[in-house]
């Protein structure tokens, strides 16, 4: 796919041309076609293979040719004269949550920083805090920023990381040797972060396979080759680069293999800690009574033999799992469970089709019902709708579900909370939606108890269903909000108010830890796509990993219910208004 590369270059413009003071006008032409290619369901190489690309939203004529020229070349000229009129290093600079184009043209221009080492030393020193319009509160903010960008640099997010894992599975698969393999590590735990890929092949003939796997296509270099173990450098799709590991085992041996290079390490400490009071030894070669191997071909088989239950993949962090009482391990949460979607956006605001596109995307998927939940007049970056756009939206949905059969098509929106904690919509129109989202898009720095207390206000409000992304964060770019997450728990579960997982792999938010509080306070939950293309549809998988990472069950899912009994579940919130 050349849409990801292609959507991180028009953001680097955009960037660059902040940076470098052009009008706002200019910079946001940018900023949406970034956007728009961003939600494109096919590559646009084959949009442009159809004479399409002048067709797309916001682009015209100039930035057609740009989308030409990178398909030709993988460059466009515009980005490298740009690129060559700032320090090589100041691009970095955005990469450091609070740090944007502004901030960034202003330490450069006025303390002359060209590089993040160069903004360490200017925050050290005390300069920093004295530019104007800065202040001691930005300053440590911005420098929490630098902590967090350096910490998460080295991490891939699960987006990325697992639909690569699949495809490297997928041909390993077609290699003639290999009987069976599975993809291990952090991926198949559901982390939110990879550090590296894991894959176990089973197999009698480890050379064979380790070399298949070094000439996989994707490989850009070569670190490890031996017999049972082979190490390469892949690129992601967003051009960055993570190493994967393939092993080869013996079918005696495989599910100790997988049950080891799964983890997580502080499970495995734990496992093998519990044969070893049994005298046995647990290794990824198999469990042994001395020399005798009395488990490992199935992972079953193991934790079975040692007396415990089996643990699913994702509840595998030394988090209580040993200990767990009821049915918590045979009753998590699975992508079969869910019945419907309840966050998504249109062409009306920032999504790329119609309500009824995303409504026969949802009808494919097997779903019951969805939200179509578009951005409120607040968020104009992403074209949100004004008060009588967002009537007949209304209209527009009532009337569209009339027409559907086989997909429920429930009136939503996306209704932002504003920096004083009163919603951008009034109660006129929320009351005529079935579903509110509301989330916070701005002012995301407000110090802990004043944001908190904007969002405990908005959930007081009947109409509000669900919290949406609510801590803010996205994954490896920007910090979640500073909020008190536990008075947040507290307030949906006295409020009848929906506390999101948001679906979309840059976000993943509440993330698991959140999760598991919320579940033990018995909190509501959605698990959300937040899709604004067919295609992001299938994000759905990744939210089931967070949700199933905090113990969650269907039970406790909103969207896990059927379309009655939910319609029923949130009659109880508005029934006092």
């Amino acid at each position: 796919m050349h849409n990801e590369p292609l959507e991180a270059l028009f953001e680097e413009i955009a960037d660059l041309l902040e940076i470098t003071g052009e009008d706002a006008f200019r910079v946001n032409s940018y900023r949406r076609v970034a956007r728009n290619i961003k939600n494109l369901t096919e590559d646009i190489a084959e949009v442009a293979a159809r004479g399409g690309v002048a067709d797309l939203p916001g682009v015209g004529k100039s930035t057609a040719a740009k989308i030409e020229q990178f398909l030709k070349s993988g460059k466009i000229d515009l980005h490298e004269e740009l690129k060559a009129a700032v320090p090589r290093g100041l691009p970095d600079l955005l990469k450091i949550p609070g740090m944007g184009p502004k901030k960034v043209a202003h330490v450069w221009k006025e303390l002359g920083v060209e590089s993040v080492e160069d903004l360490k030393k200017v925050i050290a020193d005390g300069r920093f805090a004295k530019l104007k319009g800065m202040g001691e509160k930005s300053v440590k903010q911005i420098a929490e920023g630098l902590e967090f960008a350096e910490k998460s640099s080295d991490r891939t997010p699960l987006g990325l990381a697992w639909p690569l894992a699949e495809e490297l599975a997928e041909a390993m698969r077609r290699v003639k040797s290999v009987r069976r393999v599975e993809i291990g590590g952090s991926v198949r735990r559901g982390c939110e972060t990879i550090g590296d890929l894991d894959l176990l092949c089973e197999s009698d003939n480890g050379p064979a396979v380790v070399e298949a796997f070094t000439k996989l296509p994707q490989v850009r270099r070569i670190l490890a080759s031996g017999d049972t173990k082979g190490s390469i450098i892949v690129e992601r799709r967003d051009g960055g680069e993570i190493q994967a590991d393939c092993r080869v085992v013996p079918k005696a041996s495989f599910g100790a293999a997988l049950q080891y290079f799964t983890g997580s390490k502080e499970h495995n400490v734990r496992l093998r800690g519990i044969a070893v009071k049994k005298k046995w030894t647990l290794n990824e070669w198999g469990l042994f009574d001395g020399e005798k191997q009395i488990a490992g071909a199935d992972e079953a088989g193991i934790y079975k033999k040692l007396g415990v239950p089996c643990v699913p993949p994702e509840m595998r962090e030394d988090r209580g799992e040993f200990d767990v009482e009821g049915d918590v391990l045979d009753h998590l949460i699975t992508v079969e469970d869910i019945r419907g979607d309840l966050h998504m956006h249109t062409r009306a605001s920032d999504g790329t089709v119609d309500a009824a596109t995303m409504a026969q995307a949802a009808r494919d998927l097997g779903y019951e019902y969805i939200a179509i939940t578009d951005h409120s007049r607040s968020s104009a970056q992403a074209n949100g709708l004004s008060l009588d756009r967002m009537w007949r939206q209304i209209e527009h949905l009532r009337k569209l579900n009339e027409k559907h059969d086989s997909v429920a098509i429930l009136v939503g929106c996306e209704c932002d909370i504003l920096a004083d904690g009163t919603l951008d919509y009034p109660d006129t129109i929320l009351a005529a939606c079935d579903i509110v989202v509301a989330s916070v898009h701005s002012a995301m720095r407000q110090e802990k108890g004043r944001i908190t207390q904007r969002v405990l206000s908005a959930m007081e409000n009947p109409f509000v269903t669900i919290l949406g992304h609510p801590t803010g964060r996205l994954i490896n770019r920007r910090a979640p909000m500073d909020l008190d997450i536990p008075a947040i728990i507290t307030k949906a579960v006295e409020t009848h108010t929906v506390l999101e997982i948001n679906s979309s792999w840059q976000r993943l938010d509440l993330c698991d830890r959140y999760v598991r509080m919320a579940r033990d306070a018995r909190a509501m939950m959605s698990i959300d796509t937040d899709s604004h293309a067919t295609a992001q549809l299938a994000q759905m998988k990744y939210g089931v990993a967070t949700a199933r990472r905090g113990w969650l069950s269907a039970r406790s899912v909103l969207n896990a219910m059927p379309l009655a009994a939910m319609r029923r579940w949130i009659a109880k919130k508005r029934k006092n208004a």
